[in-house]
């Protein structure tokens, strides 16, 4: 009798439920076509169709990031295109990056480039086409998409280096871009609304336009290493990165996972919190020790503060800062063993979390050594390894993580050692010289100038004059190594343009060369520079950006 209760009281309430379902889905879909059918809104796939010199292609698309990012925020890479029709004899590379790797300051000189050059030469037989995805804030969020989507362009080679914004980043715990501190469940359906005609026009009507601020727009939004929400990022890391892989072995291709190197010796905390149970008389105590250790460091008595600034951790061991006074300390004293340690503390500890922390790499490198198919390659220990005393310090990294050109070229040459290890047989038997190309050699063919040079440095005193950078520890040591740099090896402009001339003339097809060769030009001849500018268009009608806006 029961039984035949509940079927007639689930054939009453059964077409009900179904109702009450599928209906408001019917109609959502039904508006989200009619927004299509009307041009409202705008894809947001990672790739739109495209022509480059009239043929058929795939080309970024400027609106892929609105899901990822708020109305008025939306951050463009070195924009890319990928012929859809692969020339025999291509190897295809994409390069899944974060702004550290993407080459921020200039594109034009990232690790990418300097891999491609050296490729290259190696192997004249073959063409490589390498599509460097990398963005600024972006994240393993943004990077699995991109994964997914390039993954039916017939890639070769996948290269993943990516950790350093799984906090600050669309949808970490302390990120001023999105909701924070999300399942991963949650943000996946987040991201899938946002991406429909619907999510988008509800998106605008709620949201106000912002503007990007930097890394000032994150200084309220310090997350301790030993908050429960760093759960949350670690476990999504983790299964982004998997997916990703995934993703690119799928397509069959290689891929690389690479550990995320951050400046430990020349880059102090952003931010420092007390334990959250320390009392006002320890607190007392704790201040009194670390200016005592202060007093006699800045007195070269590093010793005598080190002293101090032990007793101090003895009573917060939490502070990012005081941990980096320890291995400031220990460095001077060249105990260089225990100063990485605690340097790698200082780091992990730091609560305004802008680099990968030790727990990051341990998962790209538990993932790279699980997965099948992928291999890794230790970006942390090769730049460790070309480190004095195994410390990365400013030499290789500008700031926390923008690489230099110096650790772009290390990081290519060690990627390169490993793609040309498995490289096919017929490009091996037709290769051409042995070693691998020498920075200088590199550079000269990416036309890396010492007026560039001085551009680039320039730019990163910039953003140094601005929070948190201005609250660093360390913050005149820094701006004074940069402006060593800034103010470099002259040249003239004549020889500045020769240096350009001759690397077009090896890579005629180059399009970065012709565009950072038009914006030398723009303040000497600026009908050269425009007709540098249209050389370097990655598709037909894209428009020519010039530093007074667009032209045509």
């Amino acid at each position: 009798m029961a039984n035949l209760q509940f079927v007639s009281l689930s054939r009453h309430w059964m077409p009900r439920i179904l109702t009450a379902v599928l209906v408001p889905l019917l109609m959502l879909g039904i508006v989200e076509v009619a927004l299509r059918a009307f041009n409202a809104g705008f894809p947001t796939s990672v790739l739109v169709p495209c022509t480059i010199q009239g043929r058929s292609a795939s080309c970024y698309n400027l609106f892929f990031a609105a899901p990822f990012f708020p109305p008025g925020m939306i951050k463009t890479p070195e924009v890319y295109a990928l012929p859809d029709e692969k020339p025999q004899g291509t190897f295809r590379i994409v390069v899944l990056v974060e702004s550290a790797a993407m080459g921020d300051p200039d594109p034009a000189y990232a690790f990418s480039r300097y891999l491609e050059v050296m490729l290259h030469e190696r192997f004249p037989s073959m063409k490589f086409e390498v599509a460097n995805t990398g963005s600024v804030a972006i994240n393993s969020h943004v990077l699995l998409p991109i994964a997914e989507e390039l993954a039916n362009h017939h890639p070769d080679l996948f290269i993943i280096y990516s950790g350093n914004n799984e906090v600050v980043g669309p949808y970490g715990a302390g990120t001023a871009l999105t909701s924070s501190g999300m399942s991963l469940p949650v943000i996946r359906s987040s991201i899938f609304v946002r991406s429909t005609r619907i999510g988008q026009l509800l998106t605008k009507l709620g949201a106000q336009k912002r503007e990007w601020g930097g890394m000032e727009m994150f200084l309220d939004k310090q997350v301790r290493a030993s908050s429960p929400l760093m759960g949350h990022t670690y476990a999504n890391f983790e299964s982004n990165l998997r997916d990703t892989i995934a993703a690119g072995r799928r397509s069959g291709a290689r891929v690389i996972v690479m550990t995320v190197a951050s400046n430990l010796k020349d880059c102090a905390p952003f931010a420092s919190l007390h334990r959250e149970d320390l009392g006002q008389d320890d607190l007392h105590n704790w201040s009194a020790l670390v200016q005592q250790g202060s007093n006699m460091e800045d007195a070269g008595s590093y010793a005598e503060a080190l002293k101090k600034y032990l007793a101090a951790e003895q009573i917060d061991n939490q502070y990012a800062e005081l941990e980096f006074r320890i291995a400031d300390c220990l460095w001077m004293q060249q105990e260089y063993r225990g100063a990485k340690e605690h340097f790698l503390r200082a780091r992990d500890l730091d609560t305004l979390r802008f680099r990968a922390d030790t727990r990051i790499n341990e998962i790209n490198r538990s993932e790279a050594s699980s997965a099948p198919g992928a291999e890794l390659l230790d970006a942390e220990e090769v730049l460790a390894r070309e480190s004095p005393n195994g410390i990365i310090g400013s030499d290789l990294v500008y700031e926390h993580v923008h690489l230099t050109p110096l650790g772009n070229y290390l990081l290519a040459r060690s990627a390169f050692l490993q793609i040309a290890s498995k490289m096919p047989p017929q490009a091996v038997a037709a290769a051409g010289k042995d070693s691998v190309l020498s920075q200088t050699e590199c550079e000269r063919l990416l036309a890396l100038t010492n007026h560039d040079r001085s551009r680039m440095a320039t730019e990163m005193l910039r953003r140094l004059d601005k929070r948190p950078f201005t609250t660093q520890l360390d913050h005149t040591d820094q701006v004074s190594k940069l402006m060593q740099t800034a103010g470099g090896a002259y040249e003239t402009p004549n020889e500045t343009a020769s240096e350009y001339q001759w690397a077009i003339a090896q890579r005629p097809n180059d399009r970065i060369l012709h565009y950072n060769f038009g914006l030398f030009l723009f303040d000497y001849n600026r009908p050269a520079a425009i007709q540098q500018f249209r050389m370097a268009r990655p598709w037909d009608g894209f428009p020519i950006f010039t530093p007074e806006g667009i032209i045509e």
